[in-house]
């Protein structure tokens, strides 16, 4: 029988391992499905967590029939409310590009989300030295926002809730620089007592030291502190000591857990932004594999 060529019946088949080899390398994803998802999970929950926050804000303005009578925004930056809005609408952008960037794959959005995060870094970390170069100049600020509390203490219950929360839950002091610094409100002013205000020369319930058998807490316990005829020295009753004190102790006290909360942000940042640029490169070489 006739022969055939060695050559001639080896060469359909080193073709055909050619092809299958191609074909494997053109199927198998350059995008890590790992570090896809790592993306969009973190960011699903920021996302969620903006929405919510941002829900809360626009709620609390509700509330407060905000955006039907807007001359009562008369300082906007120290709004609670207002604050929960900006914070919730910058968290839920962030997670929005990063979520559906990650699961959709789109290198703009994700460019768009690890640009976003890098100029919240930036501004964060300009923030972090600019407050410990100017520290008077925080502490003035400080100081006159918390004035603007005070005076406006009645009139706004947002205001009202953060003020008797740093007083009570947080610092346990009371006015700016000290119980007398709530003369400034027109309601505990001593002058106001001609005009019938129970609260003349007093002083709010969260000024107040919590007592030991105390169950629910009196509402009236400030009342009268700050008369010259009180029965008993008010020190016992409030709080003392001026809450800007107070915040500079609690910041003394608490530097490291701060500094190890704001160092685990700025790398958690910083880890974003580098998920995403790889994530990018993995799209863009998967479409160069394409053609």
């Amino acid at each position: 029988m006739p022969g055939h060529p060695a050559g001639g019946s080896a060469h359909p088949s080193t073709h055909s391992g050619h092809h299958k080899r191609r074909r494997r390398v053109r199927d198998t994803s350059e995008v890590s499905c790992c570090l896809k998802y790592v993306i969009f999970g973190f960011n699903v929950i920021f996302w969620l967590l903006g929405l919510g926050i941002l829900a809360i804000g626009v709620w609390a303005w509700t509330e407060k029939d905000t955006f039907n009578n807007l001359s009562r925004l008369t300082n906007i930056a120290l709004d609670p409310a207002f604050i929960f809005i900006w914070a919730g609408a910058v968290t839920f952008i962030i997670g929005f590009t990063g979520c559906v960037g990650a699961l959709r794959e789109n290198t703009a959005l994700l460019a768009s989300y690890a640009i976003f995060l890098a100029v919240l870094l930036l501004i964060e970390m300009t923030c972090g030295i600019l407050g410990f170069i100017f520290k008077d100049w925080i502490k003035s600020q400080a100081k006159s926002g918390f004035q603007a509390f005070i005076v406006s203490y009645r009139d706004d219950p947002d205001q009202q809730n953060l003020i008797d929360w740093i007083q009570e839950g947080w610092l346990q002091c009371c006015g700016i620089e000290g119980p007398q610094d709530w003369d400034k409100n027109i309601y505990f002013n001593c002058s106001s007592a001609v005009v019938g205000s129970r609260e003349a020369c007093g002083v709010p319930f969260s000024c107040c030291k919590p007592k030991d058998d105390e169950i629910i807490k009196n509402k009236q316990c400030g009342y009268d502190v700050r008369k010259a005829g009180y029965s008993v020295d008010y020190t016992l009753v409030i709080y003392d000591r001026g809450c800007l004190r107070a915040g500079e102790e609690w910041v003394e006290r608490n530097l490291v857990p701060v500094a190890a909360v704001a160092v685990a942000v700025s790398v958690l940042q910083i880890l974003g932004i580098c998920f995403a640029q790889n994530l990018r490169a993995d799209i863009f070489a998967q479409k160069a594999k394409w053609g």
